[in-house]
């Protein structure tokens, strides 16, 4: 028995006591996650334009081509026998399936020391990319034509801008 107890001591001796938690403090692992996606850009076709068509001013008016390229003149403008008018065309590509918004600025015709304003509407204000990640949009537009403007060939440029919804 003497041994019992001598070896009972020595593994007390040996053992650390388990002390009771205060209570008022815990600790838990929380996770962290991150996605990547995919830059939106924009891209503009060189053959691509917005394009007024030919016309007479007269005494001023304007030139309205739609989105989907269907010209109309106002006032005392008149569009010449043969003209054609075009939007604008632009490619998107990004994230899948991401939605995104679209915002146009005007801009200036010029030729030689001549201005002609113009504004610009795209086809929508938000769309979506695709499953494969691709999108593409149009952009029409009005142009005011003053009386006093001289023939010419006028250029000119915008800008558009897609931004991730």
């Amino acid at each position: 028995m003497k041994k019992i107890i001598i070896a009972t001591l020595g593994i007390l001796a040996t053992t650390t006591p388990a002390f009771a938690g205060s209570g008022n403090q815990s600790t838990a692992t929380g996770t962290a996650t991150a996605t990547i996606v995919a830059p939106i850009v924009l891209t503009h076709p060189a053959s691509a334009s917005l394009n007024f068509g030919r016309f007479t001013t007269g005494t001023g008016g304007s030139v309205t081509v739609t989105a989907a390229g269907v010209g109309s003149v106002g006032s005392d403008v008149t569009f010449v026998p043969g003209s054609t008018n075009s939007a604008d065309q632009f490619t998107v590509a990004g994230d899948a399936s991401r939605s995104f918004s679209i915002t146009t600025t005007g801009g200036n015709v010029t030729s030689g020391a001549t201005n002609l304003a113009f504004t610009t509407t795209p086809s929508a204000g938000t769309a979506s990319l695709s499953s494969t990640g691709t999108a593409s949009f149009t952009v029409g537009g009005t142009l005011t034509v003053t009386g006093t403007a001289p023939a010419g060939s006028y250029t000119g440029s915008y800008s558009a801008t897609v931004t991730y919804n």
